[in-house]
């Protein structure tokens, strides 16, 4: 998948081992690089769905359109389709399997 990031700063800390570490500890740092690393590899975003340990799901609420992976207990690294339109089934939902762009959005306690 191609990865975009809606800021320059959160692409700086996304893109350098040194500024994670520096942003988040190294804990969440490794997490982070896994997670990223997992999301360019994949094909579509069906492709993580499928994965269990990133969890990935659709949020509700105020964060509606956006989608989480997780990190460290609580904290998520959250995206949203960087398509426009954004690929939907044919009952409304999104189509996982069109999701080959995303853009990350925030890392965040989402609790």
């Amino acid at each position: 998948m191609v990865v975009f990031f809606q800021s320059k700063k959160l692409q700086k800390v996304c893109s350098s081992q040194k500024e994670m570490l520096k942003a988040f500890g190294a804990p969440r740092a490794r997490k982070l690089q896994q997670r990223l690393m997992e999301l360019k590899a994949a094909d579509n975003l069906s492709h993580i769905a499928r994965v269990p340990p990133p969890r990935c799901h659709q949020l509700t609420g105020n964060r509606q359109g956006q989608l989480s992976v997780d990190l460290d207990h609580p904290f998520r690294l959250l995206f949203i389709p960087a398509h426009d339109p954004i690929p939907v089934r044919s009952d409304g939902g999104l189509d996982w399997e069109q999701v080959t762009e995303i853009e990350i959005v925030e890392i965040a306690d989402t609790h």
